[in-house]
């Protein structure tokens, strides 16, 4: 004969293996074998300056078992000395205690890293680990840090100029904190190898004069101070450099300014009869906003590269132009979609829309984008147009060609793929060298020698027979 049971104690069955679970839960496993695991087992940070800090890093610590898990100890082995710091689920370190984990959960432990100034001139590594001690069991998570010391620069928001005649020589690197200006009639002169980071909120402007002296082998280098892996490449990390209204004299040789927001401005005519800016063998990279600004001024480039911006060469309000051998090209990216012509030229302000004198030459340029939704690479407007802008044995991609009144192309190459070496958009992998006997830009170009006879790269350009673009063929 079966009984059957009363509901009531079939529900007091289910209730009481309820309870039995959630008390199982809710109790700490001890035994040696529970299992934890780590988001990452070590934590690298790349060149981190003195006295600037770091980004934050995390990793988190999972409880991988049914119960609850006490962790004795989370512990940075290097104590309140350490040049890291930790927070172990929002506790200040260098230690906490006693941490519980409920069953299949997680706890976030934060990382940052700041070095002191010392005495050398070489980059360093630091280490140190945290402890995460538990039922007896040590983990560990390694912590590193590449470090560097350097010349920190923090002029516009402590009020200091750069005056007289300085130089900067390569024995460190400068870090520009808030901001550097060159004082009216000033001159700074940078000696080759330099390299200048500047933070998010510290643009260069320059009233003065500002002299760069890069050679191929010791290029100077203007970039952000960010340099993690999730930032060194991060376009609109700092500002830029700012020509402004009486700064005259002007040259960059050999040297390389990327990741800005507006890399170079260069604004109005000199208060002498020079260009405003001579660039030669120079390359501007990967700026978000424009690579080089001219606003009614005079400026002269040659054998230089700009790449990969959100507005590459952008010329208004007139002024005096001379570009020789250049390469200006953008493939649309992750970073940086293109969506404006590689080369726009105006002869008024956007502002008032009031035309002015607009002389330009390029000769020997490469004017090509992809990626994009750019149908015209070279736009040309003028307002009551004065003379026509020259092109001179260029290569371009366009589908409207800017008005004859506005332009004339001699022995051009219009729609003519430049075949640069490797593009690789999504390896970020940008090589503007031509591909030998491949491309039109071989020997097609007009003799500029012996004015320029290197390329980018400075090697010899041959008489007569020259390449298009900042590359030649070797």
């Amino acid at each position: 004969m079966i009984m059957k049971r009363p509901l009531s104690y079939l529900l007091f069955l289910i209730f009481y293996s309820l309870f039995i679970s959630s008390c199982k839960k809710d109790s700490f496993i001890t035994s040696p074998n529970a299992t934890i695991a780590t988001s990452a087992d070590s934590i690298k940070f790349d060149t981190v300056f003195t006295q600037t800090g770091s980004i934050t890093q995390i990793f988190k610590i999972n409880n991988l078992n049914d119960q609850k898990l006490l962790l004795n100890k989370v512990k940075l082995m290097g104590g309140s000395s350490s040049y890291f710091k930790i927070n172990i689920n929002g506790i200040l370190g260098p230690e906490a205690d006693n941490i519980s984990i409920n069953a299949n959960d997680s706890i976030y432990v934060f990382v940052t890293v700041n070095i002191n100034p010392n005495d050398s001139t070489l980059p360093f590594i630091i280490s140190d680990s945290v402890l995460i001690n538990y039922n007896g069991n040590n983990r560990f998570v390694q912590l590193q840090a590449y470090g560097q010391n350097a010349h920190f620069i923090d002029g516009i928001r402590n009020g200091n100029l750069i005056v007289g005649n300085v130089t900067w020589t390569n024995d460190l690197p400068y870090v520009i904190l808030g901001g550097m200006q060159i004082d009216t009639g000033a001159t700074l002169t940078i000696q080759p190898g330099c390299r200048i980071y500047s933070h998010a909120d510290a643009p260069i402007l320059v009233d003065g004069t500002l002299k760069t002296n890069g050679t191929v082998q010791q290029r100077i280098v203007f970039t952000g101070d960010r340099l993690d892996a999730d930032y060194k490449d991060l376009p609109a990390s700092w500002p830029g450099i700012y020509f402004r209204s009486t700064s005259t004299d002007n040259v960059l040789t050999q040297t390389v300014i990327k990741n800005a927001y507006q890399a170079v401005v260069v604004d109005s005519f000199a208060t002498n009869s020079n260009p405003k800016l001579i660039m030669h063998q120079c390359i501007i990279d990967n700026a978000y906003d424009v690579g080089l600004w001219c606003f009614g001024t005079n400026v002269q480039a040659d054998n230089s590269l700009i790449s990969n911006c959100g507005r590459n060469l952008a010329i208004d309000n007139g002024g005096n132009y001379n570009f020789i051998n250049c390469t200006v090209a953008s493939f649309g990216n992750l970073y940086i979609p293109h969506k404006n012509p590689v080369l726009q030229v105006d002869n008024f302000d956007p502002s008032t829309n009031i035309p002015a004198t607009l002389n330009g030459t390029f000769t020997n340029c490469i004017f090509y984008g992809d990626f994009g939704s750019v149908d015209d690479e070279v736009i040309v407007n003028e307002k009551a147009p004065t003379s026509p802008i020259i092109f001179n044995n260029c290569i371009y991609k366009v589908k409207n060609d800017p008005s004859s009144s506005f332009a004339t192309f001699n022995s051009c190459l219009k729609n003519v793929n430049p075949n640069f070496d490797s593009i690789d958009v999504n390896r970020r992998i940008f090589d503007f060298h031509i591909i030998k006997d491949t491309s039109q830009a071989i020997d097609n170009g007009v003799s500029t020698v012996p004015s320029f006879q290197k390329d980018l790269d400075d090697n010899p350009r041959t008489v007569n027979i020259i390449d298009i673009g900042c590359y030649e063929k070797q």
